[in-house]
């Protein structure tokens, strides 16, 4: 059964995906077009292989002086990123990009991409509840 949070999350999504191939410049202008923080990176056969992050963007390519034109995707993403179903909660989803300490988290129907969510997707109960549950271990 498919949880009605992340359902609605994802229900009108058209998740940007990007070949393995990209340049990070054709990436980065694809992300600012389309105004996210996030692309899932796909191979020939649409499968996940990965994500790319404007944090990857200054991190692991303006930072050690790589060619935005030259440097693909596949060089410098996060392979093979942790996924959700849509059946999962969204305070699972929270919780492991907490634990992960990421913001975006790529949600996939067997080898499909259906979806992407960011801790802003989650209205405030969740995120309150998981804040809670982080400051009970805290003081533990």
């Amino acid at each position: 059964m498919i949880n009605r949070q992340m359902a609605e999350i994802i229900r009108n999504q058209q998740p940007l995906t990007l070949l393995q191939t990209t340049t990070i410049k054709a990436a980065c202008e694809c992300m600012r077009d389309h105004r996210i923080g996030a692309v899932l990176v796909t191979d020939e056969r649409e499968r996940l292989v990965g994500i790319f992050t404007g944090r990857d963007a200054v991190c692991r390519v303006l930072a050690k002086g790589r060619s935005a034109g030259k440097t693909t995707l596949a060089d410098v993403m996060t392979r093979d990123p942790d996924t959700v179903t849509p059946r999962r909660t969204a305070i699972e989803a929270l919780r492991l990009m907490r634990d992960g300490g990421y913001r975006h988290l790529p949600v996939v129907e067997g080898e499909r991409v259906v979806g992407v969510v960011s801790r802003g997707d989650f209205r405030g109960l969740e995120r309150d509840r998981l804040d809670e549950e982080t400051g009970i271990w805290e003081r533990i």
